[in-house]
């Protein structure tokens, strides 16, 4: 850790257009706080940038005083890695103009914004970009690492909307990348993560949708119909995508008291079409079983990001994976280690793929796990740091279990080694984003992330 005290800041904060939060200012712990709780990190300067000199001004000095640099988007890290201890975060959240080209379906989108701004402005216009599966999540880091949500079988992850981007590097200079200009950056930017600077706006193909029907649908759980859910998903049309979380009830006020800590299926079901066609495919889901909550409706895409609080800061660990499928037997194992366990919440959280995202080469961007069937991911909450332990070793086990499939994905990743950071870019993709690392960080100025160091 580097001594706060030893950054000439008056000296960076003179050479800025913008605002420097500092220790000494009144919401420098709001500013430094993250979503993530049991993160507890004290930069000594957070710049807000209003331009690109602001960012590469930054950069320089963090460079020349040996500081660690940390990026902020949305804060939604779950390593962390949106703040620093004793460093300087880069903080885009002041960064949030979005020039829509209605005409050209296409939109510049600046990296401040978060997913449920982008999407409310171009719901006005019909239009969409497949972000994830929560509104406040920046545009930066999910972009980057790749994209699952609501969309993803209709319209592919949200790199296969990625046009082009603009990014400041470690030398400072201002590159516009896409296919034909950096192609090799661009190819890197689409999956690699935050390795490679800081990426200020991107631009999107907007894709059009007029009419959606969805939200969610709770089942009882039983093997039957967690195995019954998924063979539903996977058969589906690809207009639709769901994310089917199976966990014990949390007390959630539509639920009646009885039901509180029974076994469900919440599943967050998106049809990206026609009302009536959705209805259907959404009531084979309802036939699995009696439903226990069922707000599946004619809505908005953004409909789907929900309500959310600012001041949730859950202390979590999780294991993300691939899946070749989740009949009844794993659908059991699940059941059983989720009853099993006394930690508050506990989940198994699955995807269908498929469909648009597997339509991509494998190397044509650096998400290489396009023929991939399900992503899973494995869940547990902890209270306290004595606790984590014994969740972690739950998680691990219950992981392993599953059976699961080589391979991870980037945005859900926690602090969890090399190794793991490998089974995202697996073979010649580590090796081809090592090459572009070298060229356009070498000395690994940008290592706050999922890092992948610069080939020698």
């Amino acid at each position: 850790m580097h001594d706060r005290l030893a950054l000439p800041i008056d000296v960076l904060r003179s050479a800025l257009s913008c605002r420097v939060v500092t220790p000494s200012d009144s919401d420098y712990n709001r500013m430094r706080t993250v979503m993530m709780g049991g993160i507890d990190r004290r930069p000594s300067a957070i710049v807000c940038p209003l331009t690109v000199e602001d960012i590469a001004h930054t950069i320089a000095f963090a460079r020349q005083h040996g500081a660690e640099l940390a990026v902020r988007s949305g804060g939604h890290s779950s390593a962390g890695h949106s703040v620093t201890d004793g460093g300087i975060v880069i903080d885009l959240r002041e960064l949030k103009a979005l020039d829509v080209d209605v005409a050209g379906r296409t939109a510049w989108a600046q990296a401040g914004l978060t997913a449920g701004e982008v999407t409310e402005a171009l719901a006005e216009h019909g239009l969409a970009v497949g972000f994830g599966d929560t509104g406040t999540v920046g545009i930066g880091g999910i972009t980057l690492g790749g994209g699952v949500g609501f969309l993803v079988r209709k319209f592919g992850l949200t790199i296969d909307s990625l046009l082009a981007a603009e990014i400041v590097t470690a030398d400072g200079r201002v590159i516009e990348a896409d296919a034909t200009n950096h192609p090799d950056l661009f190819w890197a930017l689409r999956g690699g993560g935050g390795n490679f600077g800081v990426v200020t706006r991107f631009k999107f193909q907007l894709r059009e949708l007029p009419s959606f029907y969805g939200g969610m649908l709770i089942l009882p759980a039983t093997p039957e119909v967690v195995a019954g859910f998924m063979a539903e998903a996977e058969a589906a049309p690809e207009e639709f995508s769901a994310i089917a979380n199976v966990m014990p009830a949390p007390p959630m006020p539509f639920l009646p008291a009885e039901l509180h800590g029974k076994m469900i299926v919440m599943g967050l079901v998106a049809y990206a079409g026609d009302v009536a066609k959705g209805k259907e495919v959404v009531d084979r889901f309802r036939a699995l079983a009696e439903p226990l909550a069922d707000m599946v409706k004619p809505m908005s895409y953004g409909g789907m990001f929900g309500p959310e609080d600012p001041d949730y800061r859950p202390t979590a660990v999780s294991r993300i994976m691939y899946l070749d499928g989740f009949g009844k037997q794993q659908a059991q194992t699940a059941l059983d280690a989720l009853a099993a366990s006394d930690a508050p919440l506990r989940v198994v959280q699955l995807r269908v793929l498929g469909g648009a995202v597997a339509r991509v080469s494998p190397d044509a961007t650096a998400y290489v796990h396009r023929t991939q069937k399900i992503m899973a991911a494995v869940a547990s909450f902890y209270v306290g740091p004595d606790d984590k332990p014994r969740r972690e070793a739950w998680v691990k086990d219950l992981s392993a279990a599953l059976g699961p499939v080589p391979g991870a994905y980037v945005n859900f990743l926690g602090d969890e080694g090399e190794e793991r950071v490998r089974a995202a870019y697996p073979g010649a993709t580590w090796d081809r984003l090592a090459k572009v690392k070298a060229q356009y960080d070498p000395d690994n100025v940008f290592r706050l992330n999922q890092n992948i160091p610069p080939a020698t």
